[in-house]
């Protein structure tokens, strides 16, 4: 099957694309697109590989879902397009970074300067019809990203794997923490923030590994 993906990407995944499975999750996403308002926009849907090449991945942050209100998804996980009101999540990601690193955090929701240092923002579902959060979970999606995560682990050596909240720790079960970082920590929600996302240091951590395993280090 012929995937709009990023030429490293496409190589690596090349038999996933062949799977029944991804045939099914493709047809399932073209009628959605076909009957419904749907996000981000289909030329969008791989736009985490597309920024951020296979082997240029120093870091994976592990998103669930989609943003499902107009305007806000284009394809990272946790970013939003630039103008857009930032989403009390992602409020709470800049806030971290300010305490953790004490400068100031950009001031627009849009992560893609991130995935163009290789920070790959990695939703566990890549879409989401509008209004109706999870709303394409469990269509193949999730068996997609999993092993978007496990060839990573498998294949690349000293990435950092950021897992906030306990859907995305559950990833941690792929990935070998004698040849990569992995931290662990609640969501960045308002709902769980204050149980231990602040002040779990995650960026600092991160940038240290990266330069310890001589990296270029991601300028947050």
């Amino acid at each position: 099957m012929d995937v709009r993906i990023e030429d490293s990407w496409k190589q690596e995944l090349a038999e996933e694309f062949e799977k029944p499975y991804f045939k099914e999750l493709t047809d399932f996403v073209r009628e959605e697109y076909s009957h419904h308002r749907c996000f981000p926009p289909a030329r969008l849907i791989f736009n985490a590989f597309d920024l951020c090449p296979f082997p240029a991945v120093k870091v994976v942050i592990i998103g669930q879902d989609p943003y499902h209100e107009p305007g806000q998804a284009h394809g990272l996980c946790f970013s939003v397009n630039e103008g857009v009101t930032f989403p009390p999540s992602l409020q709470n990601i800049f806030k971290e970074i300010e305490s953790d690193l004490e400068h100031a955090s950009q001031s627009q929701g849009d992560l893609s300067e991130w995935a163009k240092q290789g920070v790959l923002l990695l939703n566990a579902t890549l879409t989401v019809r509008a209004h109706h959060a999870g709303s394409h979970q469990s269509h193949g999606w999730e068996t997609f990203t999993d092993v978007v995560i496990k060839t990573l682990a498998e294949k690349r050596e000293n990435l950092v794997f950021i897992l906030w909240g306990s859907y995305a720790q559950q990833k941690a079960t792929y990935i070998d923490a004698t040849k990569h970082l992995i931290l662990r920590s609640p969501h960045p929600s308002p709902l769980s923030a204050h149980r231990g996302f602040f002040g779990n240091h995650h960026f600092s951590q991160a940038n240290g590994y990266l330069t310890a395993h001589n990296k270029t280090p991601i300028e947050w």
